[in-house]
């Protein structure tokens, strides 16, 4: 269920307001565009300057609007434990598919306050939960023998990894089996990932090249890597402007470029220097988005 070219959504804004009717579009346009999958109040999505009542807006449109044609993997992560459980059942309530949870940023738990954690969200709801391993911005690392602990459990079905390390997708599967959900945080290295054994990536391109990403991933899965590698190297100059500036700030300005939202962020966000537009949209221009 929960395979291919999954969106990480950007949230849109205005005047310092969520931009409901643009987000309502995004979300068919990913639709319509072939995503496997949407993501709502993710790191992408900004969730860390997202009023509650916005996070929860955000993943009551996801679900509205994707009508079960696509999974909704709602956000619910946060570094305190009782936010992450209450996120997480608001989550499985509106009926999202699954939660990805992100690992507990700035706290620095040890490996047992690791399990700890996901160990009460997963005690305290019903829906599958994804682990979301990002080091960088997280600090901490989570091991493959406390992941694999964590599995277990009944409600962890698997990981998006965002370490960058590929032996960590070998690592995974010698732990855990094949039947452990394993999606990929980085873009540029989703053709390796998949081939190691991967089933997709929760992706930012795919806000800005959906289609692409999605014809990618089909390829890719269906074990066609030859032809997967030449849209792979089509994407991979986008992969790495996207992140010329934090993210989401490059891909909100390519989405404003495309007509479908401005590229307003929330500080301590800035939306993208003139240097950094330039760049972005030459790229865009070779891959014809725009």
């Amino acid at each position: 269920m929960f395979k291919g070219s999954i969106t990480a959504l950007v949230t849109p804004f205005k005047n310092g307001n969520l931009d409901v009717e643009s987000y309502e579009n995004f979300v068919e346009f990913q639709i319509l565009q072939g995503s496997a999958g949407i993501v709502p109040g993710g790191t992408t999505g900004e969730s860390p300057t997202l009023e509650y009542f916005e996070h929860k807006k955000i993943i009551d449109i996801a679900v509205k609007i994707s009508k079960g044609r696509v999974p909704v993997i709602a956000g619910t992560g946060s570094n305190s434990t009782k936010e992450a459980i209450e996120l997480t059942k608001y989550a499985e309530n509106a009926k999202a598919d699954a939660a990805l949870v992100v690992t507990p940023y700035y706290n620095k738990p040890t490996q047992e306050g690791l399990y700890q954690h996901y160990k009460a969200i997963n005690d305290s709801c019903g829906i599958p939960i994804i682990i979301y391993n990002i080091p960088g911005r997280c600090v901490i690392d989570m091991s493959v023998d406390t992941m694999s602990r964590l599995y277990e459990l009944k409600n962890i079905i698997g990981v998006k990894d965002a370490t960058g390390d590929l032996n960590r997708v070998d690592a995974h599967l010698k732990a855990m089996g094949k039947d452990f959900l394993m999606l990929t945080g980085n873009d540029e290295n989703a053709h390796e990932f998949n081939k190691r054994g991967g089933s997709g990536c929760i992706s930012v391109s795919a806000n800005v090249a959906p289609n692409l990403c999605s014809k990618f991933q089909k390829l890719s899965l269906s074990g066609n890597f030859d032809e997967a590698k030449k849209i792979f190297d089509q994407l991979f100059d986008l992969h790495n402007i996207l992140f010329v500036e934090s993210n989401p700030v490059p891909a909100k300005y390519s989405l404003s470029l495309m007509k479908l939202m401005n590229d307003e962020v929330r500080l301590p966000l800035v939306t993208a220097s003139e240097i950094s537009k330039e760049k972005i949209r030459k790229v865009l221009e070779q891959l014809s988005i725009i």
